[in-house]
Order: structure tokens, then C-alpha cells, then sequence
């Protein structure tokens, strides 16, 4: 999703962070504006996309900016594969992710499907799911061939 910096998500951003005592510095921007452009990434992946129109933000700063705007629930991180974790914008409704073992792919489905099992935790062990943080792994349809199921 491609964002124009003089749209509304960069004054709901500039909203949001000057509602908390915070600024909407260049690298924030610049970091939101990546995330809201990969989906979902990796500071790897987003530290490239940074890059790609200023060369001097380094992965530090990427980190603690990714830690801030988590905090300020700007940004959600989800563990989809090995190693470092993946970062979404926040705001979109919860999800629970699809993660395909063969080919890598990420879908999104609501986490009302996981919902006898989130009641059932919470009932007999008293334990709550955070949903914006599940991920299974698995195959997807086209990876799992025409006898899956």
C-alpha cells in the first residue's frame, strides 16, 4: 500500500504521537511509511525500504523507533517465521496469520476461527489468547496439493 506523506495517515500518525508527547520525527515517519508499505517485515526489510530515500538511518534506529511505536500501539509485531520478528501497522482489526512452511506466504483470517479454543483456554485454564500475536504454520492451498485436507 503505497502512503502519500500529505494524506491522512501522516496527520493521524502526527496525531497520535503529539497526543502522547511525542513528535513525528523524520525517522518515525519514515519508518511508518515503510511498515504501512511491506506489510508485514522484518527491521531488516524495513531498514532496506528506509533506505531506499535516506541512507542514514541505521538499524538501531529502526529498532527503537519499531519499540516506540509498538508501545504507542502504532505498530504490532507478530513471530511468523525463525528470527527476528515481523512488524504490521496497527489499527487494522486483530488477525490471526497464516504462515505457509513451503513458500513462505502470509494470510490474514479473522480470530473468531480460533474462537472455541480462545474460550476454552480462558475458561478451564484462565488463560487469555492475544490474538494480534498468533501465527500457525502450515501449508497453503496451492503447497499442499490437490490431497490435502
Amino acid at each position: 500500500m503505497a502512503v502519500d506523506v500529505e494524506d491522512g495517515p501522516r496527520n493521524g500518525w502526527q496525531t497520535q504521537l503529539r497526543s502522547r508527547g511525542y513528535r513525528l520525527t523524520p525517522q518515525r515517519q519514515l519508518v511508518l511509511e515503510a511498515v504501512a508499505r511491506l506489510g508485514h517485515a522484518t527491521p531488516e526489510e524495513i531498514v532496506t525500504e528506509v533506505h531506499r530515500t535516506a541512507g542514514g538511518v541505521n538499524i538501531s534506529t529502526v529498532y527503537r523507533t519499531l519499540e516506540l511505536l509498538e508501545k504507542l500501539k502504532l505498530v504490532s509485531h507478530a513471530h511468523l517465521r525463525h528470527g527476528a520478528p515481523t512488524y504490521h501497522a496497527a489499527g487494522a482489526e486483530d488477525h490471526v496469520h497464516l504462515v505457509c512452511g513451503a513458500c513462505g506466504a502470509v494470510q490474514e483470517v479473522s480470530p473468531n476461527v480460533l474462537s472455541d479454543l480462545v474460550i476454552e483456554l480462558r475458561e478451564r485454564l484462565g488463560f487469555t489468547v492475544d490474538v494480534s500475536h498468533v501465527a500457525l504454520t502450515g501449508r497453503c492451498v496451492d503447497c499442499a496439493g490437490p490431497h490435502a485436507g
